[in-house]
């Protein structure tokens, strides 16, 4: 199975001049994007809430949420991201993808602009 990465910037909501710039990859099974804890805390974001979420072997794992600007080259969009543990790897969710009207091409491993559908 292939693996699509993409350069990401990740901005805080209430400080824009702290920005993350890195390679995350695309996981079209996660709903949201996660940042490892290096990457948050550069970033100084606070936890909102925590939430409950499934891994692929079944295993439940909890993280703390927060939101933040989240830049795919000239697209932007203020999301929900999971402040990951210090293991987590940085993960591009669903979420942000269909927010910002991409889709993935697994088989090329491409992110392209998909159709917009409003009905």
């Amino acid at each position: 199975m292939g693996m699509t990465n993409v350069k990401l910037q990740i901005k805080n909501l209430y400080d824009p001049e702290k920005i993350y710039t890195g390679d995350f990859l695309v996981d079209s099974g996660a709903h949201f994007t996660v940042l490892p804890e290096e990457i948050w805390k550069k970033l100084g974001l606070k936890s909102d809430g925590e939430r409950s979420f499934s891994l692929a072997d079944g295993k439940i794992v909890t993280r703390k949420m927060s939101s933040a600007f989240v830049k795919y080259d000239d697209e932007q969009v203020a999301t929900p991201v999971v402040l990951g543990n210090k293991t987590d790897s940085p993960l591009l969710g669903v979420l942000v993808l269909e927010a910002m009207g991409l889709m993935l091409d697994p088989f090329q491993r491409k992110i392209y602009k998909s159709k917009l559908m409003l009905a």
